[in-house]
């Protein structure tokens, strides 16, 4: 699966362009480049709340694709100073959010209550995404009249949705994904227009 057919469909699946998307597509020319400071703890956090997004069945789920470590490749080196910014905060706002609902902290929480708590956010992210976009507009606007389009800054979306993006992202372009939960087919693989593929069946990678 290539990248850019990756971002295409996360945008589709999440209701919003991926955050860094242009850079991810360019090789992730840094806007800063600087070490924002992920500690063991945020990682061991972000592979959890991946794990709650895409988990583990009769295929790796995203721990064992460890999403996090390109999370923080991909905040460190294709997110502008104020995506990076929201992101770090709600890596702290998730424990906040945890214990306001359930009395613990997330890596405490029951895989039914981060269920239920990543499932909220979700609701929480779609609202707080559609006024960042009511906001964005005219600005938005104002560019593309000016032919100046792909120089335009969104506001910063939900944290959720940056998380949730960049654990699809991670996992889909993940080894243990491309050669695990997809059937993996080596380049350049044959041609079967007689294969028998039915819904449900895994999709193919090479």
């Amino acid at each position: 699966m290539e990248r850019r057919e990756i971002l295409k469909w996360i945008a589709l699946y999440t209701g919003s362009a991926m955050i860094g998307g242009e850079f991810l597509l360019s090789g992730c020319k840094a806007p800063t480049g600087k070490d924002i400071g992920f500690s063991k703890t945020d990682l061991s956090l972000l592979n959890e709340i991946g794990e709650t997004i895409i988990p583990a069945t009769d295929t790796p789920g995203a721990r064992a694709a460890n999403v996090a470590k390109v999370m923080e490749v991909v905040v460190r080196d294709c997110y502008w100073p104020e995506h990076q910014k929201a992101f770090m905060e709600g890596i702290k706002q998730i424990d906040v959010e945890s214990n306001k609902d359930f009395g613990k902290d997330f890596m405490s929480a029951t895989a039914e209550e981060r269920t239920k708590l990543l499932n909220k956010l979700e609701e929480v992210a779609k609202k707080f995404n559609e006024e960042v976009d009511k906001k964005d507009e005219p600005k938005r606007k104002e560019m593309e009249e000016k032919d100046k389009g792909f120089d335009f800054i969104s506001s910063p979306k939900h944290y959720y949705t940056m998380m949730k993006q960049l654990t699809m992202l991670a996992y889909f372009s993940s080894e243990e994904c491309l050669t695990k939960a997809f059937i993996y087919m080596p380049v350049p693989g044959k041609y079967d227009g007689a294969y028998k593929w039915k819904s449900g069946d895994k999709l193919f990678s090479s």
